[in-house]
């Protein structure tokens, strides 16, 4: 019998602190032909703001496309085709599903399986904040582990297969990204040049903001107290037509004997990634990657996370990590410089 996903795989992780300093979260009438819409999907929030073209108000249709896409990528909904999948039912997945699936490999091959869409059984184990840590046996994970590891997945003749009927896919740290990029080509289609599609903290912009400067992004300091106010605020990124995702430890750990461990299960190991990194900001091309790769820092650890940066293409990171002496430091990369605001 197939074990059941948790709600807490997809439980929004808010450590990007969205600030649209535009100001069109204002409940006012928006100026010229800007549109502000929110709503829910994968058990987070959404928020868009768009210039759309007749003043329309496109949330219905909007909507309409987000759940399209929850029958894809759902691990809530029994009828969604990754849930038909971890139950071992046939389905030719839709091209969408695969497209997601063979970037999550590719990731995967790239991290050397530090970000692993194959970690569900695991997480499901561990529970949301640990709450099952006291059930934790090293026979349970090392039967876990049996059933863990991307390699143990293949796409075949376009459908999905795996090695062991109790693989478990689950699509949560690239599918929130993927989703932002793809509200954005619909966007994009129904000729809206400027837009900021946020999904549970990952943000994909095109253009400018209503009063014509380039979207803001704040970026929220690493303090579990901190209540995402603006004081709150680590630093603002200027985002002009790029992907930005942010993965963090600070507001999502437990502590054994003063030791922190993050939210991000190490899928080699079977345990809490134990690392430096408090919360990893990537900007890349698109919202998936960016999304993928935020998650496999967060699991690699600093050192480790800046060697792979290094080797790849228009992707830049924003690193927030404690020092030996459990001070906040902070690493960026060359590039990220020219996206912070003055």
């Amino acid at each position: 019998m197939p074990m059941k996903l948790t709600r807490s795989i997809w439980f929004p992780l808010l450590f990007v602190l969205i600030i649209i300093l535009s100001g069109a979260f204002q409940q006012c009438t928006p100026p010229a032909k800007y549109i502000f819409n929110e709503g829910q999907i994968y058990g987070t929030v959404y928020h868009i703001v768009y210039e759309s073209p007749g003043a329309k108000d496109m949330k219905p249709e909007i909507d309409k496309e987000l759940q399209r896409l929850n029958l894809i990528f759902s691990t809530f909904n029994p009828e969604s085709q990754i849930s038909k999948i971890n139950q071992n039912l046939p389905i030719e997945p839709d091209p969408l599903f695969i497209r997601c699936f063979d970037a999550s490999m590719a990731i995967s091959e790239l991290s050397d399986g530090a970000f692993d869409i194959t970690v569900a059984p695991l997480v499901n184990a561990w529970g949301f904040g640990f709450k099952n840590k006291q059930k934790i046996t090293p026979g349970l994970i090392d039967s876990l582990l049996q059933i863990t590891g991307y390699r143990r997945v293949k796409r075949e003749n376009g459908k999905i297969i795996k090695e062991d009927p109790r693989i478990m896919l689950d699509m949560s740290a690239i599918a929130k990204g993927f989703t932002c990029d793809l509200i954005g080509e619909f966007l994009a289609r129904k000729g809206c040049a400027h837009y900021m599609v946020e999904i549970g903290g990952e943000v994909v912009t095109k253009g400018v903001n209503q009063r014509g400067t380039v979207w803001n992004i704040g970026i929220s300091k690493p303090d579990e107290s901190a209540m995402y106010a603006q004081e709150d605020i680590q630093t603002v990124v200027k985002l002009p037509s790029r992907a930005l995702a942010t993965s963090g430890n600070y507001r999502n750990f437990y502590e054994v004997d003063g030791k922190k461990y993050g939210h991000e299960i190490n899928p080699h190991t079977g345990y809490p990634a134990e690392t430096n990194l408090l919360s990893a900001t990537v900007l890349a091309d698109d919202c998936m990657t960016a999304d993928a790769l935020a998650t496999a820092f967060m699991v690699l650890g600093l050192e480790k996370s800046i060697d792979l940066m290094k080797k790849l293409n228009n992707v830049e990171v924003y690193f927030i990590y404690a020092d030996d002496s459990g001070s906040d430091k902070i690493y960026k990369s060359e590039g990220f410089n020219k996206y912070l605001a003055e």
